[in-house]
């Protein structure tokens, strides 16, 4: 592994050689939800010994259906997120889907997320980039892993250092992604990077006007990831996932949240002694 540097999201250090951890739902249905979650990850990570970043997406523009729930929207999300940020002190972290939204996310979020479909987005990720804040671009489910030295070359252009990749699978046929764990090494020779188990496992649009998703998989590409040497995980996770309003079939239980995470660290430990 040939690691460049070390992104710094609020008080945590990713690539730093300690296990850090992305979590939360996919989407904020609600601020009591994300309390809940947020409380919990935190007292499991607290447990562990890992770092924790909250996350869920204030709008999720890509959907399956236009009908689809997208969320509470930028104002009221940034709200929610701010009030978890402030009650649990915890950094927090969410995605920006236009230029537009930057701005505002920037004053709470203490990481802009570049969805996988936007990575490509040259005034997204320079507008990201110029906020000042740290910046997780999601590699594309298109894009090869070498090819995301481009992206973070367009963020790194305006002074800003703090970048992280994050790797999520790659098409394979129709409604189908494969994990090539040679991503990890060969991303880190350009930044920190995070291996999103939950979404790795989805199968989009798979369900005609839902994407679908084997979860169970989930506990053996995370362990996989860790053993490969990723830095962090990224994983969605719902009290009750067959009830959730996005990614359904994709989310761990939180109730298992920590057995998972105690496997997982038990991995990255293991690999690094």
């Amino acid at each position: 592994m040939n690691q460049t540097n070390v992104c710094h999201v609020g008080p945590l250090a990713i690539g730093s050689g300690e296990l850090a951890v992305i979590a939360g739902p996919c989407v904020a249905e609600s601020l009591d939800l994300c309390m809940n979650v947020a409380e919990h990850m935190a007292g499991v990570c607290e447990k562990l010994g890992i770092a924790y970043v909250f996350k869920a997406s204030y709008d999720k523009a890509n959907r399956s259906a236009g009908t689809s729930y997208r969320g509470p929207g930028l104002k009221t999300g940034l709200d929610w997120l701010q009030t978890i940020k402030n009650k649990l002190s915890l950094p927090v972290l969410s995605d920006v889907h236009e230029v537009a939204q930057v701005a505002p996310a920037s004053e709470v979020l203490d990481c802009l997320q570049i969805p996988a479909f936007l990575c490509r987005q040259t005034d997204l990720l320079v507008e990201a980039g110029k906020a000042g804040k740290p910046v997780n671009i999601k590699k594309g489910q298109f894009m090869a892993p070498w090819d995301m030295k481009t992206a973070v070359d367009k963020v790194k252009s305006t002074g800003n250092e703090q970048v992280i990749l994050t790797d999520r699978g790659t098409s394979f046929g129709y409604n189908r992604l494969i994990t090539d764990f040679r991503a990890i090494p060969i991303m880190q020779q350009y930044a920190p990077v995070v291996f999103d188990a939950t979404h790795s496992i989805q199968e989009p649009a798979g369900q005609g006007n839902a994407s679908g998703g084997q979860v169970e998989f989930v506990p053996t590409l995370a362990g996989a990831a860790m053993a490969a040497g990723a830095d962090a995980l990224f994983i969605e996770t719902h009290p009750d996932p067959a009830n959730a309003k996005s990614d359904a079939a994709c989310m761990v239980p939180l109730a298992e949240m920590e057995g998972l995470l105690r496997r997982c660290l038990a991995i990255f430990r293991a690999a690094r002694s």
